[in-house]
C-alpha cells in the first residue's frame, strides 16, 4: 500500500512540474496584467535584445492595436532587429522622457517619429533618417484661422496647443512665445484642448493629424503646412557601435524596399 501512495505522490510531482515548465516556456506578448509597456515582439530567448522607448499615441508611426504596439516605426524597428539577429522590446513612456531614458541607458535607442534638431543632437546622437514628416494646424472648421500665416500677424493672439517635447512643441514655442502655447502630455489631449476651446489650434504631425481629424467631427487641417522635417532614431552618444550598425540595416531595408513596404502599408 506505501509502495502505492509513494508511486502516485511521485506520478503527482512529474505532472506538476511538466505544466510548471510548459508554463514558464511561453512568455506572454505583454509584460504583465498591469503592465502593458513592454511588448516582446520576437520572443527568442538565445538572441540579444535590443530595447526601444517610444510613445505609442502617434499613429501611424505608433499606437496600440488589441493590447500591442503597432504602426510604421514599430514594423521598421521590428525589421532592423530581425536584420540584426536581435529580439526587439517595445518600452511605451512619455514622449518627453524618451531621451532621457537613452541617455540613461535603460533602453537602447528612441523611435518615436522623432524630428533631428540642434537641441537634440546636444543630448543623443541620430541614425540616417528612415522616414520624413510635414508638421500641420488642426483648427475647428469654423476657425478664423484659414493659413498658418494668420497665427504670425501682428496682432494675433491665437493659442497653440502642443504635445510636450516634440518637435511641434519647439516651434510653437520659438516662434509664438511660451505663452501663446499649452503643453499636453499627448496629442489626443491637445486635440481635446482644441474641442473644448482651450487653445484655438493644435500643431502636430501631418499623418497623427489625419487620425484625429478623422476621429473628430468638426475639426480640419489647414491647407499651408507649418514645417517639413525628417524622421531618425536616436541613440546614446557613447554607443557608436549601436549606431553603425541601425544605419547599416537602415540601408539595407532601404535598398531593399522594406521600409518603403512598411511605410506604404500606414500612407495610402
Amino acid at each position: 500500500m506505501k509502495k502505492i501512495l509513494s508511486l502516485v505522490l511521485v506520478a503527482a510531482m512529474l505532472v506538476m512540474c511538466f505544466a510548471l515548465t510548459a508554463c514558464n516556456e511561453k512568455e506572454d506578448v505583454i509584460g504583465g496584467a498591469d503592465d502593458k509597456t513592454d511588448i516582446v515582439v520576437d520572443d527568442n530567448k538565445d538572441k540579444a535584445t535590443l530595447k526601444m522607448a517610444t510613445n505609442a499615441y502617434f499613429q501611424p508611426y505608433e499606437y496600440y492595436q488589441d493590447g500591442v504596439i503597432v504602426g510604421i516605426d514599430a514594423e521598421i524597428a521590428a525589421a532592423i532587429a530581425e536584420y540584426l539577429d536581435m529580439e526587439l522590446v517595445i518600452e511605451d513612456m512619455q514622449f518627453d522622457t524618451i531621451i532621457t531614458a537613452v541617455k540613461g541607458g535603460s533602453v537602447d535607442f528612441g523611435m518615436a517619429g522623432m524630428t533631428v534638431n540642434e537641441e537634440r543632437l546636444l543630448e543623443v546622437n541620430f541614425t540616417n533618417s528612415y522616414a520624413s514628416g510635414v508638421q500641420v494646424v488642426i483648427v475647428k472648421e469654423d476657425s478664423a484661422i484659414t493659413t498658418v500665416d494668420d497665427l504670425f500677424a501682428d496682432d494675433a493672439t491665437y493659442k497653440a496647443g502642443v504635445q510636450l517635447g516634440t518637435t511641434g512643441d519647439t516651434y510653437a514655442t520659438g516662434d509664438l512665445g511660451a505663452d501663446r502655447v499649452t503643453q499636453y502630455d499627448n496629442a489626443n489631449n491637445a486635440v481635446l484642448g482644441l474641442i473644448g476651446g482651450d487653445v484655438d489650434c493644435v500643431i502636430i504631425d501631418n499623418e497623427p493629424a489625419k487620425a484625429l481629424v478623422q476621429a473628430n467631427e468638426g475639426l480640419k487641417i489647414l491647407d499651408t503646412t507649418y514645417a517639413d522635417e525628417d524622421y531618425a532614431i536616436c541613440v546614446k552618444k557613447e554607443n557608436t557601435e549601436l549606431l553603425e550598425k541601425l544605419n547599416e540595416a537602415i540601408v539595407e531595408l532601404t535598398k531593399n524596399g522594406k521600409i518603403s513596404e512598411i511605410v506604404a502599408k500606414y500612407i495610402k
